[in-house]
């Protein structure tokens, strides 16, 4: 890989202090001067069919017939959104449901040419899941699931997570429509790779103006007389900003995979120890609200040092996560009204060079070994992985079994009462840190309720906003309180894992003057020791072992364990099905063909246009006369995509092709490609093929006059 390369996937504050990708004087790269590591490689997508596991969306969606199963997708939309739904929490505050829906009529996806010239009437959905499971036994689809729906082409893009993978599935369904029979097929991975370059969703930056948030979009949307499958055409912001979110956190759980299996070495047992301890560690992130927890000296032992140092070997400059956001674009943007000729509102679906998620991406983060937020990072992705059923039947299942261990920790206080006598505020503190602030609730001048609203402890503990209710009578100088609700499920806890039981609050005659008692009971170690057995017993190679995070069956160990009953079975059926598929074998990078007319672009091409797909179009699909004419019929857009390597940047109107981010696939980047022989071959053919058309030399600026969407599309019309 090329400096220049590197220069273009870093931004520049890595490159001064990461990425450099120098060498010395004796021409060998410098160990400082390393590139991050990838944690996702875009030129190394892995096989288009999964080896173990099954995706979400197939497991939602499978049925049972007898002793095999098949998947069977609700028609209309609406009727599958519904579905999805069924798995969530259900939004009963007024809050936004979890299942977040956006229309986007002019979008950057294969599929935005597939409704010109009706873009509007029937835009592209995007749906988005990040919302928590309905309960124990429903699939946790939280940043797992996503589907792009294009009504015209009845064509459904499913990007959803296979737990035994540890990766996102890219599946097309094909027929979905109405009295279709729909048909679900695995995608090419290195095609979807192009542009999902961290094999993770991606989406816009704020301000989302390609969705239905922008009042354009959204105006035009409501005059096309269009239906949105029950999706509101005019909205705000706050659901492509949720999409966003959950799409970097999406890009964040190929972090935490590599880290689990990778991080902490690889199979013997120090290994498993040091993974069984960051299990813990991410059981008391989720359960204490995701506060920070500095680590006691097992977990330095076990987990902290072992993971830096495996971490500074195998990484010495870091891990580099993509990113997953592109550039905010308005399709809008200088079109005053929408034009009324078919062809002008067929351009509109062009998207400009910068805009184009071909284009290689920097890094969103790199993650560092020795950083001071490594292992918070570390515990706070592999967190991601504890739905919140989980979390509240471990929180019940602690509270049931903990006995006896419990302590309290004392901070001298100062009150102030207001005038009307009805409140009082509280302060906190000692020398050997702790800091509680608040306000308490009076009745005839003793406490009834109150509210904490800053609480921190020695060991990372920092929570606010506390509701408390007075336990037993109030007396003029003791008052007890506990959180209000206070059921097993809900006590606050520690950064520790341990629950805050109640508070004890004493004051002198003075009323000015105190102290109060925090008292903890510290049930955490009920989990500790469950895991120490899982770890001590048979399945400790498979709970613990360098493999993709065992979610599922490490949470039913951890359950059997603490004696906690298990949850009804969900969506076994995804096991009786048949094996995934690919509609077409995608042809490898560098294949040939016999015909001599495709032969030359088959290297080059075959892996993202020798397919069964329209989009992008497969112009190297078919026998050899069919390849011949397509190849023909697409020359004027072929053309551009050859010659614009030799644009500046900052000059061109589309990306070059084939993608950037996928060159290295052939052994080259950018200025070799731009230089390359085989290039300059491609382009004086389909040179000879536009001269032979039309009695003139290709030009690129002729060609461009009236825009690239103007061009003919690759695919004759049918």
């Amino acid at each position: 890989m090329s400096p220049r390369w590197l220069r273009r996937l870093f931004p520049a504050a890595v490159l001064l202090g990461l990425a450099c990708s120098l060498t010395s004087a004796s021409g060998s790269p410098t160990a400082e001067h390393v590139a991050p590591a990838w944690v996702v490689d875009p030129t190394r997508p892995g096989d288009n069919l999964p080896r173990h596991g099954r995706s979400l969306f197939d497991r939602l969606f499978a049925v049972s017939r007898g002793a095999q199963a098949e998947i069977e997708l609700p028609f209309p939309f609406s009727a599958l959104l519904a579905r999805v739904e069924a798995q969530l929490q259900l939004a009963t505050d007024g809050s936004l449901p979890a299942l977040k829906s956006v229309l986007i009529p002019l979008g950057r996806s294969l599929q935005r040419t597939a409704a010109a010239p009706d873009h509007f009437a029937f835009p592209r959905v995007v749906a988005a899941v990040d919302g928590q499971p309905a309960n124990a036994a429903a699939l946790l689809l939280k940043d797992r699931l996503y589907i792009g729906y294009q009504e015209r082409s009845a064509v459904l893009e499913v990007i959803s997570y296979n737990e035994e993978e540890g990766r996102f599935e890219f599946q097309l369904v094909k027929d979905y429509r109405a009295g279709g029979k729909p048909r679900v097929f695995h995608a090419n991975r290195l095609l979807c790779f192009a542009c999902h370059q961290n094999g993770a969703p991606i989406f816009a930056r704020a301000l989302w103006d390609e969705t239905n948030a922008n009042p354009r979009v959204a105006s035009e949307l409501l005059a096309s007389g269009g239906s949105f499958h029950g999706i509101a055409a005019r909205r705000g912001v706050d659901l492509p900003y949720a999409i966003d979110n959950a799409s970097d956190r999406a890009n964040g759980l190929a972090l935490t995979q590599l880290l689990w299996r990778q991080g902490c070495g690889g199979d013997e047992p120090a290994a498993q120890r040091c993974r069984a301890g960051l299990f813990a560690a991410s059981l008391r992130h989720a359960l204490s609200g995701g506060q920070v927890w500095v680590g006691d000296a097992a977990f330095v032992d076990a987990v902290a040092t072992p993971l830096r140092n495996e971490a500074r070997r195998r990484w010495p400059q870091g891990l580099a996560v993509g990113s997953a956001d592109l550039p905010n674009r308005d399709p809008l943007s200088g079109v005053a009204g929408l034009p009324a000729e078919p062809a002008r509102r067929v351009a509109l679906s062009h998207v400009a060079a910068a805009f184009d998620p071909l284009l290689p991406r920097s890094a969103a983060e790199v993650w560092l070994p020795d950083a001071p937020d490594a292992l918070r990072r570390a515990t706070a992705g592999l967190a991601e992985f504890v739905a919140e059923p989980d979390r509240q039947r471990l929180a019940a299942a602690l509270a049931g079994a903990a006995k006896g261990a419990a302590s309290e920790i004392r901070l001298p206080c100062r009150f102030d009462d207001n005038a009307a006598g009805n409140r009082r505020a509280l302060r906190c503190g000692g020398p050997g840190g702790g800091v509680v602030e608040g306000r308490l609730e009076l009745r005839g001048g003793r406490p009834l309720a109150g509210v904490l609203t800053r609480l921190t402890l020695p060991g990372g503990t920092a929570l606010t906003g506390i509701e408390l209710i007075a336990s037993g009578k109030p007396t003029a100088t003791w008052t007890t309180l506990q959180p209000r609700g206070g059921g097993a499920g809900d006590l606050p806890r520690s950064a520790a894992g341990d629950a805050i039981v109640g508070l004890d609050l004493t004051h002198g005659a003075d009323r000015v003057s105190g102290e109060i008692g925090i008292r903890l009971r510290h049930d955490f170690a009920v989990a500790q020791r469950a895991i120490d057995r899982l770890l001590a017993g048979p399945a400790a190679a498979t709970l613990f072992g360098a493999t993709p995070f065992p979610r599922q069956p490490l949470f039913q160990a951890l359950f059997a364990e603490l004696g906690a009953p298990a949850p009804a079975a969900c969506c076994q059926a995804a096991a009786l099905l048949p094996p995934a598929r690919l509609e077409l074998a995608a042809a490898a990078p560098g294949a040939t063909g016999s015909d001599p007319a495709s032969r030359s672009f088959q290297p080059y091409c075959a892996a993202c246009h020798q397919s069964a797909e329209t989009f992008p179009p497969n112009f190297l699909h078919g026998n050899a006369d069919e390849v011949a004419a397509r190849l023909r019929h697409c020359a004027p857009r072929l053309y551009v995509r050859l010659a614009m390597a030799d644009e500046l940047p900052a000059r061109r109107q589309k990306t070059p092709m084939p993608p950037e981010s996928l060159l290295p696939v052939f052994g080259t980047d950018s200025d070799g490609w731009r230089n390359s022989p085989a290039r300059k071959a491609l382009l004086a053919q389909v040179g000879e093929w536009l001269r032979a058309e039309s009695g003139q030399p290709a030009q690129l600026e002729r060609l461009l006059a009236g825009g690239y969407e103007a061009l003919r599309p690759c695919l004759p019309a049918h």
